[in-house]
C-alpha cells in the first residue's frame, strides 16, 4: 500500500504567527506518523511552516509549485512538482491529499477546500474562525471535519486513516 499523503493548505504571505505556529506542528506530526506532506511548496506562510515542521521531525516534503521555475520553492521541500500552473495546481494539491488539513483562509484556500468538497476528500479545519465553518458546513453538507486544535486534528485523521484502510 503507497504511504499517505497529506496536505496542509492555508495562506502564503498573508498567514498569521498562530497560523504559522499550527502549521509547523502540524507538519510535524504528519512526519511523526510517517506519513507525507504536501504543500503548494512556496517559502511563505502556512505552506513554508508545514514543511520545516515535517523536515525537523525527518519526514518527506513534497511541494506542488505554482510557476514556472522552483524560484518561490521553500527550503524544506524534498520533491519540488513545478507547474507553471499558478492556482490551478490547488487541483492537483486537493487531488493527490488523501486526507487534508486546512489552517487559516484566503481565496487560494477556500478553492481548495471547495474542490476537497467537491472530490469528497476528508478535510480537517483546525482552529477556524465561526464563520468559516458555517459557510463550508453548508456548501459541503457537513462533510468536514473541525479540530480545535492541532492533537485533535491528528485524531481525527488517524481515525480517518484507519477507517479508509479497513
Amino acid at each position: 500500500m503507497s504511504k499517505i499523503i497529506a496536505g496542509v493548505m492555508g495562506p502564503g504571505k498573508t498567514a498569521t504567527d498562530e497560523e504559522m505556529h499550527l502549521a509547523h506542528e502540524i507538519g510535524k506530526l504528519i512526519a511523526q506518523q510517517g506519513w507525507v506532506l504536501l504543500t503548494g511548496g512556496i517559502k511563505y506562510g502556512v505552506m513554508d511552516a508545514a514543511g520545516l515542521g515535517a523536515r525537523e521531525s525527518g519526514g518527506t516534503v513534497v511541494g506542488i509549485l505554482p510557476g514556472a521555475d522552483a524560484a518561490e520553492m521553500s527550503g524544506s521541500v524534498d520533491i519540488p512538482i513545478v507547474t507553471g500552473m499558478l492556482d490551478a495546481r490547488n487541483n492537483i494539491n486537493v487531488l493527490s491529499s488523501r486526507i487534508l488539513f486546512f489552517i487559516g483562509m484566503s481565496p487560494g484556500t477556500a478553492s481548495e477546500l471547495a474542490l476537497a468538497l467537491k472530490y469528497g476528500r476528508a478535510s480537517i479545519l483546525i482552529s477556524q474562525k465561526e464563520d468559516v465553518i458555517r459557510a463550508f458546513r453548508y456548501i459541503g453538507r457537513n462533510k468536514i471535519e473541525i479540530a480545535p486544535d492541532v492533537p485533535s486534528a491528528m485524531d481525527i485523521a488517524r481515525r480517518i486513516a484507519e477507517k479508509n484502510r479497513a
